[in-house]
């Protein structure tokens, strides 16, 4: 009589066809992936230590400036450290009426000038973009090219007729030569750059548009206007950096201290003849950075945004 050696299952074999739940052996990072990441990782260090060192230096003249405001005017430039014993603010209040005229009035005269200019290249910029971008007409290349040529004409070359044209037209010590030339598109990067966003909007939305009976005034008002938001606050965020810290036109042109802006009235603190308060120059310094620095904090999406949307295209 045969019997039938069962065969038992070897360890090999036992788990054939099952899943198993064991882990699988952790593979050890070779000692040249290790050393790798810590080169790298001590390379983000050094580029991260770089960057905080530069920023210091930048940021350090505008800190300076801050304490220097709430220091006394004899010792300004006897500390030049960061430290401060004591807090002066009578820098603030003298400096606020230490003019003509009470400091906020200056800067009221600062903001005609802005809210003008940013009026003016809103209008002025937007609709000269859409006709580079949308219309046909003769000579439309060769216009272009002689927009941007004048990207790269410095303002002191053409300083000296715009003064003579003004003067004869009685507009010397008024605000007009600081507004009016907005009005007609004379901010050429303002153009290209409005002409680069609407290069990016499809064409079919006008010719929908179009379709339903909307001619070039209507496609530019109902439909591009709406989507250029984001260049358009590029723009009046640029505007108004730039036209608030302007300060060769507003010499030129501004001679009577009732027009002053705020730059030009900045200047009237240094006196060559007698003392120059510095204390009070540095306070009202620091007050008008802050329209400056309250327009860039609160528009910086809208600045971000509107700089890539036309840089990509």
């Amino acid at each position: 009589m045969t019997t039938k050696l069962e065969t038992l299952p070897t360890p090999e074999t036992a788990g054939a066809g099952k899943p198993t739940n064991r882990r699988k052996p952790k593979v050890r990072e070779s000692r040249g992936t290790l050393a790798f990441s810590k080169a790298q990782r001590s390379k983000a260090l050094m580029k991260h230590a770089i960057l905080i060192l530069a920023g210091g230096l930048m940021i350090y003249p505008l800190l300076w400036m801050v304490v220097s405001s709430l220091r006394p005017n004899e010792l300004i430039f006897r500390e030049p450290g960061l430290w401060l014993n004591s807090l002066e603010m009578s820098n603030y209040t003298s400096g606020w009426s230490a003019l003509t005229h009470p400091f906020g009035h200056y800067m009221i005269n600062s903001a005609i000038v802005v809210i003008g200019s940013i009026l003016g290249n809103l209008i002025s910029c937007s609709m000269a973009a859409y006709a580079f971008a949308r219309l046909q007409f003769t000579a439309k290349k060769l216009l272009f090219g002689i927009m941007l040529l004048t990207i790269m004409l410095p303002f002191h070359v053409v300083i000296v007729p715009q003064y003579i044209l003004f003067s004869q037209i009685g507009w010397v010590n008024t605000f007009w030569p600081l507004i009016v030339p907005k009005l007609l598109a004379t901010e050429a990067f303002f153009v290209f750059l409005m002409v680069q966003f609407i290069r990016g909007i499809p064409r079919e939305l006008d010719e929908a548009a179009r379709i339903d009976g909307a001619g070039h005034p209507r496609i530019f008002l109902r439909v591009i206007l709406p989507l250029m938001v984001p260049a358009l606050a590029t723009t009046t965020i640029f505007t108004f950096i730039w036209t608030w810290n302007d300060f060769f036109g507003a010499l030129i042109y501004l001679t009577d201290p009732d027009m002053f802006t705020v730059p030009v009235a900045l200047r009237a603190f240094v006196d060559s003849q007698s003392a120059t308060s510095w204390g009070s120059l540095f306070a009202m310094s620091i007050v008008s950075l802050l329209p400056v620095f309250l327009v860039f904090l609160f528009g910086q999406r809208f600045l971000i945004k509107g700089i890539a949307t036309t840089g990509i295209k």
